[in-house]
């Protein structure tokens, strides 16, 4: 097996003294470990950061044998880990990417889609410009897991106007006269969830990580030995302090 390709770093782990296992997301190829010698030196652990774009080269004699893996910096985001915010959101996107992700096989959209995000989180100013686009990157990954909630039309009336909540059961929208008298039990749905380009607001932004969150937990995090969410956890309230 020879596999090379660019590549986003996930995770990396110590692997005795002095190697690594890593796992890495390629656009092609999808989520795929390795095993990297000397991963831990000096001279590797700039590279073997997570968020960090490589070109990663893995070589195994079989499909089931662990590769090993070979990387060259192409991307350092290295400097955003030394600030807390950002620091918080690219553990949480990498986090959340390697553990709900099976492995070899291709997800083209969502490596496309986190790719953005941590573009976005490199270019942006303050949390703000790229907040937003967290909830955006969990709702395409639940889609893509097929867990899509459906944001277009009523799952009660059928209408695809005045959308203005999701049921936290079924992850349909429901718009606002069918909600009536019901409203405590839904969950608000903002405009930018369901139209791309629109802005968001920071009650938007919680109100939609709200939604996504509840259903990553209930759909896709649901082996708590494994669980990122509290990488999750610490980026919203880190967000929430940077609003007050």
């Amino acid at each position: 097996m020879l596999i090379e390709a660019e590549a986003i770093i996930l995770s990396v782990r110590g692997y005795g003294e002095n190697d690594a296992l890593v796992r890495a997301l390629t656009r092609d190829h999808g989520l795929r470990p390795g095993f990297v010698r000397g991963g831990r030196s000096r001279r590797l652990r700039p590279a073997l950061q997570p968020a960090n774009l490589v070109t990663a080269t893995w070589r195994a004699r079989t499909d089931d044998q662990l590769a090993q893996l070979t990387v060259e910096l192409t991307h350092s985001r290295g400097p955003l880990h030394a600030e807390p915010l950002a620091a918080a959101a690219l553990d949480w996107l990498t986090a959340l990417t390697a553990a709900a992700l099976p492995e070899a096989q291709a997800y083209p959209h969502l490596y496309d889609g986190l790719a953005g995000v941590l573009d976005a989180i490199e270019a942006g100013a303050v949390a703000r410009d790229w907040a937003g686009s967290f909830a955006r990157y969990e709702l395409l990954l639940l889609a893509e897991l097929g867990f899509g909630l459906d944001l277009h039309s009523c799952i009660v009336t059928g209408a695809m106007e005045d959308l203005a909540f999701v049921s936290p059961r079924s992850g349909g929208a429901v718009s606002r006269s069918a909600a009536a008298g019901y409203e405590a039990r839904l969950l608000p749905l903002p405009a930018f969830l369901r139209e791309g380009g629109a802005a968001a607001d920071w009650p938007d932004v919680f109100a939609g990580l709200a939604i996504t969150g509840r259903f990553l937990e209930r759909d896709i995090l649901t082996d708590h030995r494994a669980n990122p969410l509290a990488a999750r956890d610490r980026l919203v309230e880190r967000l929430k302090r940077a609003v007050a």
